[in-house]
């Protein structure tokens, strides 16, 4: 049987480095992607600052410190720093025409960024579908901090993952990543058990074993359990059908090798050479 290689498993291939999974876009050149994913990092820092601001200064700096126990804190961290470094990623790619950070990184850091995309494009949903389906207590919220709060990381958070779905050239989620989302919701579990021993209140209702008992409580975390599988397989599919919609399309940075190589080609043959040599995103 021929050995697969880890970095083919954890969708780090070298032969495809070339394509720049995660710093380009089938639509947006790498100029404006980068500045995309800068506003959205800046827009989540500056709404967890700033609820923190408000909280601090409205009698609940006690929910300062307890926002580190709830899984949408979390995630909507994760999805800060992701479009963070993104941005970074991208805009040193528009400069230089290649992956400067990446190239010099070992292939791990690149393994482990692949892994943080897969989370911040299947977590935020998760987040969405619990918090408005089994959270959320109609009417809406009157007060106006309250309701933008919540709908920047229970309704935002999921635009922002939907955008990373879509719009860059990435490949689907490897396999491999379904064991990590599953770890991850078990060590989220511990914290959250953590809180109520250490701090005395439980960050989800749900979870609540006093009050709902042990049996409801495993059907709930069964049902986060089968909602994050179908959510990884329909955010798969969506990027799988993306990357075979836009068949190979790639908007390069002028300074690319491969983009000036195209322009070569152009000039003699009309056919650019990423069309020759990538048909597969």
């Amino acid at each position: 049987m021929r050995r697969i290689p880890p970095s083919t498993l954890l969708g780090v291939d070298p032969v495809r480095d070339d394509l720049h999974h995660y710093e380009t876009s089938w639509l947006l050149p790498p100029s404006l992607l980068a500045t995309l994913r800068a506003l959205i990092s800046t827009y989540i820092f500056l709404s967890i600052f700033f609820i923190w601001g408000w909280d601090g200064t409205h009698g609940n700096r006690d929910a300062i410190g307890q926002s580190f126990s709830f899984f949408t804190w979390l995630t909507y961290w994760g999805l800060a720093f992701y479009t963070l470094f993104a941005a970074i990623h991208t805009a040193c790619y528009a400069y230089s025409g290649r992956s400067l950070l990446f190239n010099r990184w070992p292939r791990a850091l690149r393994a482990l960024h692949g892994l943080l995309y897969t989370t911040i494009t299947v977590f935020p949903p998760l987040v969405t579908l619990v918090f408005w389906i089994i959270l959320y207590k109609p009417p809406f919220y009157k007060e106006v901090f309250t309701g933008w709060s919540n709908v920047s990381q229970h309704g935002l958070n999921s635009l922002y993952a939907i955008l990373e779905i879509l719009l860059p050239t990435t490949a689907p989620h490897p396999w491999i990543s379904i064991p990590v989302l599953i770890l991850i919701l078990l060590l989220y579990l511990c914290v959250a058990y953590i809180t109520v021993h250490t701090e005395g209140f439980y960050a989800y209702s749900f979870l609540d074993i006093d009050k709902n008992g042990s049996g409801l409580v495993t059907g709930y975390c069964f049902g986060i359990l089968a909602a994050i599988l179908v959510i990884f397989l329909v955010t798969w599919g969506l990027i799988w059908f993306r990357a075979w919609l836009v068949k190979g399309k790639i908007k390069r940075s002028p300074r690319d090798p491969l983009c000036r190589q195209g322009d070569l080609q152009r000039a003699h043959t009309g056919v650019e050479v990423g069309e020759l040599k990538h048909t597969q995103v």
